[in-house]
């Protein structure tokens, strides 16, 4: 193999986004010390709107276009994402050639006053971004007022500070990442809140001409990781999965064997649908496929679509 000379990573140039850019390049720097690394930081059409939900202006795909527009046009070599961010059909031209090994893949409960959801009363406001966390909230905790919460982790940080939530729910991965740990209350069970496919892995983007980079990036590539992330994604693939709907994928991999955990509900939680099934690691992309469809058969795409009519 080549050692390449120069790398430019694609990056958003939020704290959580450029830390993770810097994360991979200096995995890239150690495995290649003679190769010079730069960072392109850039804004997005998601970073830049910030008044209403993502389900309303058009979903992931807003937060990783400007960065694949630069990996096109060969302003940049590679793309980090959060793999939660990155839409489950990535358009045509580009593909993922590493999935590094995953973080945190829960979601966090902070608060300034309360020590957990439980001791939340009643009308307590929630902040999240999120349909699948308002759904799980929802039907578990029908007495609290769930309210939209966009903007980088900081952002979000200081409209509770301010007093205009009294909870918020936030990926633990992106805190501990920004050595905000100690904000957390208590990391949700995915009993309580199952996470959104590929939560807490980091994804490395490039366009699908450039196969020069498909070995010099396989090392940061996790396996199990990417096995799950994998089958999470398989899933919500089949379910049309985008953040317009409250859609959930948890896998985890024992001894060679995958357990992937699916879920589809109405975000006001009238309806929460769940399955899940086991397989193993080398069918990670049927197990999903095959988890979507013992939801589709409980009713999931008549909820998606009555979810879809409603916007």
């Amino acid at each position: 193999m080549t050692t390449p000379k120069q790398l430019v990573i694609a990056s958003r140039e939020s704290a959580l986004a450029m830390w993770q850019a810097e994360h991979i390049k200096s995995r890239l720097q150690t495995l290649y010390p003679e190769c010079k690394i730069e960072i392109l930081g850039m804004t997005t059409r998601g970073d830049q709107i910030l008044d209403k939900t993502l389900s309303k202006i058009g979903g992931k795909g807003l937060f990783i276009k400007e960065l694949e527009q630069a990996l096109q046009d060969g302003r940049a070599d590679l793309a980090v994402h959060s793999i939660k961010d990155v839409p489950m059909i990535l358009p045509e031209g580009f593909t993922l050639a590493a999935i590094s090994e995953r973080a945190n893949p829960f979601d966090a409960f902070v608060s300034n006053q309360y020590h957990n959801l439980d001791e939340l009363p009643q009308g307590a406001v929630v902040g999240t971004s999120s349909l699948r966390r308002e759904a799980q909230l929802r039907a578990r905790y029908p007495h609290l007022n769930i309210r939209p919460l966009r903007g980088n982790v900081q952002t979000r940080l200081s409209k509770l500070d301010n007093g205009e939530y009294d909870a918020v729910i936030l990926a633990a991965a992106g805190l501990q990442r920004l050595g905000l740990e100690k904000r957390i209350r208590v990391i949700l069970s995915p009993f309580d809140s199952l996470p959104a496919a590929g939560q807490g892995a980091l994804g490395i983007e490039i366009a699908s001409h450039r196969l020069d980079l498909l070995e010099t990036l396989n090392p940061l590539n996790h396996a199990v990781t990417n096995a799950c992330v994998t089958a999470e994604r398989a899933l919500a693939r089949a379910l049309d999965g985008s953040c317009q709907v409250p859609l959930a994928a948890y896998c985890t991999e024992e001894q060679g064997m995958l357990t992937l955990r699916g879920l589809v509900g109405h975000p006001d939680g009238s309806v929460i649908l769940q399955a899940q099934a086991q397989a193993p690691i080398a069918y990670a992309d049927a197990l999903g496929r095959a988890v979507a469809k013992k939801l589709i058969d409980d009713g999931a795409m008549e909820v998606i679509q009555a979810v879809l009519n409603e916007q």
